[in-house]
């Protein structure tokens, strides 16, 4: 039987859009844009303010249900291809993230409310992709932020215990997801988005701290006690469901299609 083994590390979780890529305000814009074709006017802000490290579906829905309007049938896919079509000419990586990331040991992965395509195409125009193997979406969980379904999904993939792992989150909604997950979390606030009252916000969802800079998070790794994690299942890595930067598709052992 595999015996138990000691990690020297938790597993960190980055969000992807507003913690690696400086993407909040991008993204927002596109929205706003694609609701005013559709006769909703709603300002770039708001659709941050309402909807950050929301899921695009939960987002329409959401917008559905408050202005009765019934959005057109077309209209998910024309966002995301306007969305997407924005980020290849405008998105940069967050300041001191590729820094961090260099310096960051041991096991870390993607989890993002953004489908597989989107932070992939995300990593990739930032140069960000080269450090990361894993990525998980919440396209393929049942409940989106601020339900803990993504997290819990990520640490059962990376074969951890959630309290191995830590979230680094810049959104209300993802890091009480992360906190309902049992993982610590941590508040990012230095993305373009973010106002003076975020770092409070997060707070109050659940982080255990706020970092400003990315080029802060090995310390609060480092602070992060040794715990030992269980290996009964047998694996000794965790199933890859989608190497960035190696083709385009779920590798074969993706635990569910997009």
């Amino acid at each position: 039987m595999p015996q138990a083994r000691w990690r020297e590390a938790p597993v960190i979780i980055f969000d992807c859009n507003g913690v690696l890529v400086d993407s909040e305000q991008i993204a927002a814009a596109a929205a706003a844009d694609e609701f005013a074709r559709a006769g909703i006017p709603i300002a770039p802000e708001l659709v941050t303010r309402y909807f950050s490290g929301r899921r695009p579906a939960d987002m329409l829905a959401s917008i559905e249900a408050a202005t009765r309007c019934k959005l057109p049938v077309n209209f998910s896919a024309a966002l995301a291809a306007a969305t997407l079509a924005r980020l290849r000419a405008e998105l940069r990586a967050m300041p001191h993230a590729a820094h961090a990331l260099t310096w960051l040991r041991g096991p870390k992965c993607v989890a993002s409310s953004s489908p597989p395509d989107r932070v992939q195409v995300s990593l990739e125009t930032t140069g960000l992709a080269k450090f990361f193997n894993f990525l998980f979406s919440a396209s393929n969980v049942r409940n989106g932020k601020p339900a803990p379904d993504l997290f819990l999904h990520a640490a059962a993939r990376m074969g951890v215990q959630a309290a191995d792992c830590i979230v680094v989150e810049d959104s209300p909604a993802g890091v009480a997801a992360a906190a309902a997950a049992g993982m610590t979390a941590l508040g990012f606030v230095g993305g373009s988005h973010a106002e003076a009252h975020l770092g409070e916000q997060l707070r109050l969802a659940g982080a255990r701290t706020i970092v400003a800079h990315l080029r802060h998070l090995n310390r609060h790794r480092r602070h992060k006690r040794r715990v030992p994690t269980s290996m009964a299942s047998g694996r000794s890595s965790p199933p890859r469901y989608q190497r960035i930067g190696h083709g385009s598709g779920p590798a074969q052992s993706s635990p569910r299609s997009a």
